[in-house]
């Protein structure tokens, strides 16, 4: 019986790795990885030359950070990407257990470098955010979780997910970090979702979420302040949001010219969190189309080659990862544009940030791993010789 592969011929026996991996790979999705990367370098030469030069730094040096920070990240999605699917599990595990301690060890030896939320490891030339590390890791072991949970006789692994999900945000939330908490649930809620998990009790974990939102509006006074400002229906021009507002109204569809825009000279985090402010005053909406469109690109080829999977613990992995990868960039640009309140998130490879595009390599290279063509009888082939049995 002839073996069917989804988009490619079937694997010769004894093919090399790197062949065997470039015929495999989703090349779409890696080239968008690659221009979003292109367009991070080409945005960080005007938001990062303010900064560096407030910190008495070369002009370029933030610059030429990103590089090294974006050509480690590359090499970690490359490498990554050529795993196997059980061989990432073993990684994600390990990187995951590595992450946690380093996340319950935030609150004695972690720094918030006076932005009022412990989340950072200083480590004198460079520092670590350890959940950045923990979303990839946490999202891969939740899915295999899950999927043994579907298993004749399986653990109950779902149930295990869920209090492993509850556990790793308690730990955010002490940071205070809601955003990476909001992933977190976001990420396990899809996995959750497309292995069959009834309406109603997805419904019954949204409201568990908006009175979690509540109480934090009443215990923190960190979470109140960006609650307040988002709905306040003015905006205070001095204040990032309104220089972000300020900064996408002048922009227009064509930008004010390359080099030419303010607001990098304003924002303090110009060239991370509000990168995409940056991107509309000089470049315009065309763009912050661009970037939507590269994004859009990636979640929906990643979802369409992951719905031929037969494989369940490949199927809800990869859509964990990407849907995480896609709301991350929705909610940064959504912040940016005041659809969001603050939540101090980067925009995935376009950013500035060591931890964010390590960690965003990684988790990349896990979904490229996953989304690589296989072997295989497609899913629907494999449902209907089920029926037939």
């Amino acid at each position: 019986m002839t073996e069917m592969v989804y988009g490619t011929v079937p694997v010769q026996t004894g093919e090399p790795i790197l062949p065997k991996w470039w015929r495999t790979l989703d090349k779409w999705t890696m080239s968008c990885i690659l221009l979003l990367f292109v367009i991070g370098l080409l945005l960080g030469l005007a938001a990062s030359v303010p900064l560096a030069s407030r910190n008495g730094f070369d002009n370029f040096h933030y610059v030429q950070r990103q590089g090294a920070f974006g050509f480690m990240a590359l090499l970690a999605m490359v490498l990554t990407s050529m795993m196997t699917p059980t061989l990432v599990r073993r990684l994600a595990v390990i990187g995951f257990i590595c992450s946690f301690v380093a996340l319950a060890l935030l609150p004695v030896l972690g720094t918030d470098f006076g932005k009022g939320a412990v989340r950072w490891y200083s480590l004198g030339f460079a520092s670590v955010q350890p959940s950045e590390f923990l979303k990839p890791g946490f999202i891969v072991v939740a899915a295999w979780l899950i999927a043994a949970s579907q298993q004749i006789n399986g653990p109950p692994g779902t149930l295990w997910s869920f209090a492993l999900c509850l556990t790793v945000v308690g730990f955010l939330v002490m940071q205070p970090d809601f955003g990476q908490s909001c992933l977190i649930l976001f990420g396990w809620g899809v996995m959750y979702f497309v292995a069959g998990a009834p309406m109603l009790l997805l419904v019954a974990m949204a409201g568990t979420v908006i009175v979690g939102g509540v109480v934090a509006y009443s215990a923190s006074e960190h979470f109140a302040r960006r609650i307040d400002g988002f709905l306040s229906p003015d905006i205070d021009p001095t204040t990032q949001m309104g220089y972000a507002t300020n900064a996408i109204r002048e922009g227009g569809l064509f930008g004010v010219g390359v080099g030419e825009g303010q607001v990098k000279w304003s924002l303090p985090d110009a060239h991370t969190d509000f990168i995409i402010a940056v991107a509309a005053e000089e470049y315009g909406l065309v763009l912050v189309v661009i970037l939507i469109g590269l994004y859009a690109s990636i979640v929906v080829r990643s979802l369409f080659r992951l719905m031929k999977e037969r494989d369940p613990f490949i199927r809800l992995a990869g859509t964990g990862l990407v849907c995480m990868f896609g709301v991350q960039a929705m909610i940064n640009m959504g912040v940016a544009v005041r659809l969001l309140p603050a939540k101090g998130m980067t925009l995935p490879f376009v950013s500035y940030g060591g931890s964010s595009l390590i960690a965003g390599g990684i988790a990349v290279g896990m979904l490229l791993a996953f989304t690589r063509t296989r072997p295989q009888g497609e899913i629907a082939d494999f449902l209907r010789g089920r029926g037939r049995g």
